[in-house]
């Protein structure tokens, strides 16, 4: 069992969203020191005060973490600031609900820095200061849409297909390491589906996905992450996925996703809302990437 109690936790993509829920979470299950990454300097300070109003005992920093120099200056100054990090939530992530063709070449580039790079890079940052404690969890927030693929979401379906396969085969190195040395070390990764936080607006939940409410899901992380869990995935349909993908010929699996179950035309609609755009033009001013409270989706 992972306990959140006395630990320190850091949370990127905190200043908002699921990230500041789950980071209220951790101070309310009484970790000893929270630390939120974020490119949204005016929601750190916004958290900061709401946070410390409450007593908890929190550090902000304005990091981009699509830029490694910006998370590795970060992260030194957490380690000499804060100290080792006891729990990683690596929560920040982006969505362009766009066809391929459509991509700009920009827009490719954001998504694999911050939704793929920054999450190795930033796990890379504290792994090894877990591994000497003898202890740590690292939670990856994927996807849904890192089972199934949907139209309109094809760099950000591959960008979380890259993160779960990536984060299985961590969490194999950490188990075979606790073997060897009697350590405590954990990875889980996390496949929500459409999360009711209007990121996705415009986007339509498939047949039996109802929308995830964000404190709920947010619950969710922090139960998995106190009983060591392997994967979260919701809603239930999200189980199935893997299975049905596996024994179904890829084109009943088509046929279904498509017109039953209404997962091929779920971003038809989408439209996003207006944050993402304010988002984006202040990370263009700080000459960085967007790193935005992401909203997993199903597809």
């Amino acid at each position: 069992m992972s306990r959140i109690t006395n630990k320190v936790v850091l949370i990127t993509g905190g200043a908002s969203g699921i990230g500041k829920i789950m980071g209220r979470k951790c101070m309310e299950e009484g970790a000893s020191e929270l630390v939120i990454w974020d490119i949204n300097q005016k929601g750190l300070d916004e958290v900061a005060l709401e946070f410390g109003n409450k007593g908890y005992k929190v550090h902000t920093y304005q990091v981009d973490v699509s830029d490694l120099e910006s998370i590795q200056n970060a992260a030194s100054k957490v380690a000499t600031e804060v100290g080792t990090i006891d729990i990683l939530f690596n929560n920040a992530g982006i969505v362009v609900g766009k066809h391929f063709e459509d991509h700009s070449y920009e827009d490719i580039e954001k998504t694999i820095r911050i939704n793929v790079l920054g999450v190795m890079h930033i796990a890379r940052a504290f792994v090894a200061g877990m591994i000497k404690k003898g202890a740590g969890h690292i939670i990856n927030i994927s996807s849904a849409s890192a089972f199934t693929p949907n139209p309109r979401m094809s760099v950000y379906a591959g960008s979380k297909w890259a993160v779960l396969g990536w984060s299985e085969s961590l969490r194999l190195e950490m188990e075979q390491i606790n073997e060897r040395q009697k350590t405590d070390l954990h990875v889980t990764t996390v496949m929500p589906g459409y999360i009711d936080t209007g990121m996705f607006d415009g986007a339509s939940a498939p047949l039996l996905t109802p929308l995830l409410v964000p404190e709920e899901i947010a619950s969710e992380i922090i139960k998995a992450v106190k009983s060591n869990e392997i994967l979260v995935q919701e809603p239930f349909m999200v189980k199935l996925l893997p299975l049905l993908r596996g024994v179904l010929p890829a084109r009943m699996y088509d046929f279904l996703a498509g017109n039953i179950f209404n997962v091929y035309n779920s971003m038809s609609k989408f439209t996003g809302r207006d944050e993402v755009s304010s988002t984006q033009k202040h990370s263009k001013n700080l000459g960085s990437a967007t790193q935005e409270q992401e909203i997993p989706v199903i597809k």
